[in-house]
């Protein structure tokens, strides 16, 4: 059974690009009947939220996304002390004291030799005696993982076969000088401990992949390595990749825009695919799901194809998926005649003011003549879908007057609007009363 999990960190607001890691996630899991674990990355105590943790909930829950499991890594330091006690004792954990300015200085010293910037690896040679020394003078030790010699291979499910030499990478640091563990060393140990199976992520990540299948192999050398999916960044209309720091396309601002949730998650589990862009929901996105259909290439974020592919999940909503949306006494017939004219939901408001309020209505002097002839002929109610066709064939037959210099003044003396939604719909919700009002202003 596959297990995956997605997990963001509370330090703000979802956006585009790490929504479409949860949809992905959440798509695998359900296309595998599998399970799909939220964790919350929370060990950053200074810039953790728990206000942005209620916000990512209820933007996957608004999402269509639902999980198996919960956990918050804060709840879990106990453990992650423990793992750091295995790696400790098996010499793989060991203590450093060198500030940053000591550090910068050595990798711009390695830099002038031509060298790689990476870490020397010299506190490996601290005797106990420099080490009490150090923590008598007030210093605290950071942590830092020996890595292996040699190189880390996987066969990734969207980047193909992958090698990292870890003799190319510095040790990392896996506890702060305060305790605090990172998320390098946390994250092995959730995915050990709660049988992830499956990992995927993006692409930045390839690097400290490698680095954590070395750390996995430390605390579990008989457990199985998971399966890594690593999928190129999603880019915005410049090139740059989606970042919450820098406020890109979160969530809550593309449903403050009025873009509805499934083609939100519609255009995530598709975008950078093969396969097109359609108006599914996450049900049936599920029963096509294939991580090799993914695209080695980055994609780009595309506003127009959202609202595309809105537009399309818009007309086909059924009455019964929008009522509590609409304007307070719109009717399914209301809804079948407007939703195919519109973008956002929330242009529906704007029809049902024409079709129940007052609506502005230009100036059609040169129209006069054949605005008179339709008030004139206007039949009385009850009218249905087919008063509109014979209406207008009597009024084209009295004035001789056809095609669009027919219907375009009519559409505006009774709409406002140049185009819209199909007269046939619209003219009985419109009603005899206001039809004949805004006939007359229109032919004076």
């Amino acid at each position: 059974m596959i297990h995956v999990r997605f997990a963001p960190s509370p330090t703000g607001y979802l956006h585009a690009g790490n929504a479409r890691l949860a949809v992905l996630n959440f798509l695998s899991a359900r296309a595998h009947g599998g399970k799909l674990l939220l964790r919350i990355d929370d060990t950053d105590s200074e810039r953790s939220r728990p206000e942005y943790e209620a916000a990512i909930e209820q933007d996957l829950h608004w999402l269509g996304i639902d999980w198996d499991q919960k956990i918050k890594q804060s709840s879990r330091m106990n453990r992650y002390a423990e793992a750091a006690e295995t790696l400790k004792s098996s010499g793989r954990l060991y203590p450093c004291f060198e500030t940053e300015e000591e550090l910068a200085a050595k990798r711009a010293l390695r830099a002038k030799r031509k060298l790689p910037p990476i870490y020397d690896r010299a506190m490996l040679s601290l005797t106990r005696e420099q080490r009490e020394a150090a923590e008598a003078g007030g210093k605290r030790p950071y942590w830092r993982f020996k890595l292996s010699d040699g190189a880390v291979t996987w066969q990734d499910l969207v980047l193909g076969p992958r090698e990292v030499r870890l003799n190319t990478l510095s040790d990392p640091v896996l506890i702060r000088a305060d305790g605090t563990p990172l998320y390098t060393f946390t994250s092995v140990v959730d995915d050990l401990d709660l049988g992830i199976n499956q990992i995927i992520r993006g692409e930045d990540h390839v690097t400290n992949t490698a680095v954590q299948i070395d750390l996995r192999h430390a605390l579990a050398p008989h457990a199985p390595q998971p399966a890594f999916a690593h999928l190129p960044l999603v880019l915005d209309a410049k090139g740059e990749k989606l970042s919450k720091r820098t406020g890109g396309v979160s969530l809550r601002a593309l449903r403050r825009d009025g873009i509805e949730a499934g083609a939100i998650a519609a255009y995530l589990a598709r975008v950078g695919s093969r396969r097109d862009l359609e108006p599914l929901m996450l049900a049936e996105l599920a029963v096509s799901f294939d991580l090799a259909e993914f695209s080695r290439g980055a994609p780009r974020f595309d506003p127009r194809q959202l609202l595309a592919l809105n537009r399309k999940f818009v007309h086909g909503l059924r009455f019964d998926d929008v009522t509590d949306r609409l304007p307070p006494g719109a009717t399914e017939a209301f809804w079948n005649a407007v939703r195919g004219n519109l973008d956002l939901l929330s242009e529906a408001r704007h029809w049902w003011e024409v079709v129940q309020g007052n609506t502005e209505i230009p100036d059609l002097t040169e129209s006069r003549d054949v605005l008179q002839v339709a008030l004139e002929l206007l039949p009385p109610e009850p009218w249905n879908e087919t008063t509109w066709k014979s209406w207008t064939n009597a009024v084209a037959e009295r004035t001789g007057v056809h095609g669009r210099n027919l219907y375009q003044p009519l559409r505006l003396a009774l709409t406002g609007d140049t185009h819209g939604p199909e007269l046939a719909l619209l003219l009985p919700l419109i009603g005899a009363s206001r039809v004949t009002s805004r006939l007359s202003m229109a032919s004076r």
